[in-house]
């Protein structure tokens, strides 16, 4: 009876285990992330375009008459070259564990730093900048319909308070937030990677095509220093926002197939490549070009100061505005398997389309609420960028991989990795600064929910 009790009693843990791995692979298939890990190396070419050129390049020739000829191209160029680099550092760590795959940004950062401390160093900064992002983006959203009614309105026409815009563009997002995983989303991303690639070809085009503005001057504007100090890292923080891709990077990874013999860093690394390179095509000529048209009069949004050809300009808003439609869905999805994977496996809510209908459309409001509440753009963006976009862009990738790889003290590998977060700090000291200094300012003569 002793032996038939411990046999029972194995086979009962054996049958339990084999339950609850059953139980951990369904919700693996549910979960966004997790669920199809079928995608191609182009998928992560346009995913990573989508994720990384955003509406931000457009404030690019802005930034560049903040810092100036040499701090701009300088600052632009150094920090293509980082985040290249830190890219690479995270595409190589994915897998870095034989017979297991990080898929996550935070998983990479409990095996660096512990199960609880990597949690805690990992996810907030990964949720500022994501919901943050998906803030910005629904008020740039908006403020590109407002700008393409504005163009093709007639004069007698009524103007539309920005507040509806945002909740105009925000609408399609209740729809497309119930796509179940990334892959889902491959067809919008590949439209939004045309698009910025569009409208970044229109904006540097139109800026050869219209020329040297009369009167032009590149040195920093007038006003006092403090001016142009806070403006400085405000244009700082600016660039951070334009590169930050990396928050998405694991997630996309994890999209992808991966055999001892071909493992997914090959195919994804290869995507990342032409990503770096469309982002190069799209960022300098933008930058360089805008500013050399307009000098230090050229408007926080590019497309503003260049205002004719009528009709292109108003389709290059269009365009913004179907590519940050994918890029809120690239930066929303790793908050959706976060919140999905909070509720299924800490709380236990079984893994249902009701569940995600709810949880979705509650946070595609929240971000509506919060986007109508402080529209304000061009200050968010050097806040954010800053604050969140540089550590887990810049030098959290470094960070992880002295921890983990440990190479050796002096060696080349610890000097590039120490310079990039030495220059990673810097530019989350300063770009914050500068923004909030923005914020305050814009809100001392802001109407909640007023015509902005």
């Amino acid at each position: 009876m002793e032996a038939e009790a411990s046999l029972y009693g194995k086979n009962y843990s054996h049958r339990t285990v084999e339950e609850k791995s059953e139980e951990q692979k369904a919700i693996d298939d549910w979960l966004p992330i997790t669920s199809s890990r079928n995608a191609k190396w182009w998928y992560s070419a346009f995913h990573n375009v989508t994720a990384i050129v955003g509406a931000g390049v457009l404030t690019l020739p802005y930034a560049m008459a903040e810092l100036g000829w040499g701090p701009g191209i300088a600052i632009l160029l150094i920090s293509w070259i980082v985040t290249l680099y830190s890219m690479w550092q995270m595409v190589e760590m994915h897998e870095m564990v034989p017979g297991k795959r990080f898929d996550r940004y935070h998983e990479l950062g409990q095996h660096a730093f512990g199960e609880k401390l990597g949690l805690w160093i990992v996810v907030p900064q990964q949720l500022i900048v994501e919901v943050g992002v998906n803030i910005v983006y629904l008020i740039t959203g908006g403020q590109s319909l407002q700008k393409f009614h504005d163009i093709v309105c007639t004069a007698d026409c009524k103007k539309i308070s920005l507040t509806y815009f945002i909740m105009i563009f925000s609408s399609v997002h209740f729809v497309l937030s119930q796509l179940p995983s990334f892959n889902s989303i491959s067809g919008v991303s590949l439209a939004a990677a045309v698009m910025s690639i569009s409208y970044s070809t229109i904006a540097w085009g139109a800026s050869v095509d219209k020329g040297v503005q009369p009167e032009v001057q590149y040195g920093y504007k007038e006003g006092s220093k403090a001016d142009r100090v806070f403006g400085f890292f405000s244009a700082m923080g600016s660039i951070v926002f334009a590169y930050g891709g990396h928050n998405v990077e694991m997630e996309i990874q994890a999209t992808m197939p991966s055999t001892p013999d071909k493992p997914s860093k090959v195919p994804m690394w290869r995507g990342v490549v032409v990503a770096y390179v469309v982002v190069a095509l799209c960022y300098f000529p933008v930058a360089v070009l805008g500013f050399w048209a307009f000098g230090n009069t050229v408007d926080t949004d590019v497309l503003v100061s260049l205002q004719k050809p009528k009709w292109l300009i108003a389709m290059a808003n269009m365009f913004v505005v179907v590519h940050l439609i994918g890029s809120y869905q690239i930066y929303a999805m790793p908050v959706f398997d976060m919140i999905e994977s909070v509720l299924v496996k800490k709380l236990k809510f079984r893994p249902t389309w009701w569940l995600r209908f709810v949880t979705r459309n509650t946070y595609v409001a929240f971000t509506l609420f919060v986007a109508v509440t402080f529209p304000f753009f061009d200050a968010l963006l050097p806040f954010f960028g800053g604050f969140a976009f540089a550590p887990t862009t810049y030098f959290l990738p470094c960070v992880i991989w002295l921890v983990i790889c440990k190479p050796r003290r002096l060696s080349l590998s610890w000097f590039v990795n120490w310079a990039c977060i030495t220059f990673g700090v810097m530019l989350m000291i300063c770009g914050p600064i500068g923004g909030l200094r923005k914020i305050i300012q814009r809100a001392k003569t802001y109407k909640f929910y007023g015509h902005y």
